[in-house]
């Protein structure tokens, strides 16, 4: 995380001061009546705040609309996305993206080679930066998702971040970059609302998730546990389960033969050859030598086991209720996932049909890509580049770049690591340079609370769009 100096009280101007005052005042969010109350959490936990287009649809009864999303989620979700043209090359074919990526490497040992002392010739033009344009198109196209309801819908954005965090890949890694795209629209967004099991099936079968937890280096001579691990770990059961070291490497075996051949142009490869062929057994049941149908039978084992309906349960709980959920919702969520088998819709059901969804006490606090996709819609989406370098130039300092967290559990949601000083000095930063470039979101005056009206209210209507991005109501979901 960039560490520097928060600018002090004398460098800042008074628009600015003005923020971090309505920011430090941390008041309670305290609507004008239950149903602007309640439009305002459910568009905000179910999407990334009210549009100029939902606000009044949503306060028109915010339960039903609420509820409703979740099947025009699903159905958005089973339609390829709406992706701009000079972006869509991230999603092109797994397959063609493994030829390329293997073009790019040929391309940087060319590059590094030498003839007679010279450099060698030179592949086609930008072969070399492949991996990186797909990264940031990837990135571009995401922010773009999330802050454009005419561009994705809403929920199905939202719960694309969820699962994108739970099966999380690291665009640091390498090897991983150039499919992270193509991981986040054909494995999480595609079953994002569908069966747990078939999204956990397609995230091991991804290269982004072979070559990020190392799986596609795994053989019967050279064992490597860590994708194994971290299926079991977080992807499923839990640190807290019962299982045993003996039982990540018996899984490790079973997924041995699953890799990606590149010069083959091919992001998904079982090779016999690499396979352990003997017998296994996890979780204390064996597995006869079967080649590919072993790993499947496995991860969806895991997938249906009531531990791992447990812990998806605490983690929507946790994401979308309360940092810390009551017990009582997330057994009543996890019965779901064990009698529909997965069923993520629902499971949301059940989710947004309980109490404690709606329950005052239960807040939420916006982490940094939350709050720069809700501020960001709330100037009508993504205008032009500067509004994506400004927005990811401000996930980085965050604390929260863009496909960037580098160990597989994914970013941590909870108030605890998102609301503090420093952190508070950024987002008024970054709402302030955002309001600069935007009209004032009117729409949104309902939902502020009577101090943070009165305050924006006395300035001038230049600051105001950032004053209202800036204000602690528009900081909670």
């Amino acid at each position: 995380m960039n560490t520097h100096r928060p600018p002090t009280s004398a460098t800042l101007p008074g628009a600015m001061l003005l923020a971090l005052a309505l920011l430090a005042a941390n008041h309670t969010h305290a609507e004008t009546d239950s149903s602007t109350a309640s439009a305002w959490r459910a568009t905000s936990r179910l999407g990334y705040g009210p549009s100029a287009s939902t606000a009044d649809a949503a306060q028109t009864g915010a339960k039903a609309w609420a509820l409703q999303q979740i099947d025009v989620a699903f159905d958005a979700s089973q339609r390829a996305p709406a992706i701009p043209a000079a972006l869509a090359g991230f999603n092109q074919p797994a397959n063609q993206l493994a030829a390329d990526f293997y073009a790019e490497r040929q391309a940087r040992r060319m590059a590094r080679a030498t003839v007679d002392g010279a450099p060698s010739a030179a592949m086609p033009a930008n072969t070399e930066n492949f991996s990186r344009e797909m990264q940031q198109n990837a990135a571009a196209w995401r922010l773009m998702a999330c802050s454009d309801p005419a561009l994705e819908q809403p929920l199905l954005a939202r719960m694309t971040e969820f699962w994108f965090n739970h099966l999380n890949v690291f665009v640091g890694k390498g090897t991983v970059r150039p499919f992270v795209g193509h991981y986040a629209v054909n494995v999480i967004r595609a079953n994002a609302l569908g069966r747990f099991e078939d999204m956990l099936l397609a995230s091991a079968r991804h290269p982004a998730m072979l070559f990020y937890l190392d799986q596609a280096q795994s053989n019967a001579r050279g064992l490597n546990e860590n994708y194994a691990r971290e299926l079991m770990e977080l992807h499923t059961l839990g640190v807290s389960a019962a299982y045993t070291q003996t039982d990540v490497r018996e899984l490790a075996r079973i997924l041995t033969g699953w890799t990606v051949g590149l010069q083959q142009g091919e992001a998904f490869r079982f090779a016999e050859r690499l396979h352990d062929r003997g017998d296994k057994t996890l979780l204390g049941r064996t597995f006869p030598a079967d080649g590919l149908r072993e790993g499947e039978e496995a991860i969806r084992m895991l997938a249906r086991h009531p531990a791992t309906a447990q812990r998806i349960a605490q983690r929507l709980a946790s994401t979308f209720v309360a940092d810390n959920p009551p017990q009582a919702l997330t057994d009543r969520l996890a019965a779901t996932f064990t009698r529909t088998q997965g069923d993520i819709r629902a499971v949301m059901r059940t989710l947004i049909d309980s109490p404690e969804f709606w329950r005052e006490g239960n807040t939420l606090f916006k982490t940094p890509l939350d709050f720069a996709c809700s501020a960001l819609l709330a100037g009508g989406g993504v205008k032009d580049r500067r509004d994506i370098l400004l927005t990811l130039g401000f996930l980085s300092q965050a604390g929260q770049p863009m496909h960037g967290w580098q160990t597989p559990d994914g970013y941590k949601t909870d108030a605890a690591t998102w609301l503090a000083p420093e952190a508070l000095t950024r987002r008024a930063d970054y709402a302030m340079a955002l309001g600069a470039r935007m009209a004032e979101p009117l729409y949104l005056q309902p939902f502020l609370s009577p101090v943070s009206r009165e305050r924006i209210a006395r300035e001038t209507p230049a600051t105001r769009a950032g004053l209202t991005l800036a204000s602690p109501d528009f900081m909670r979901k």
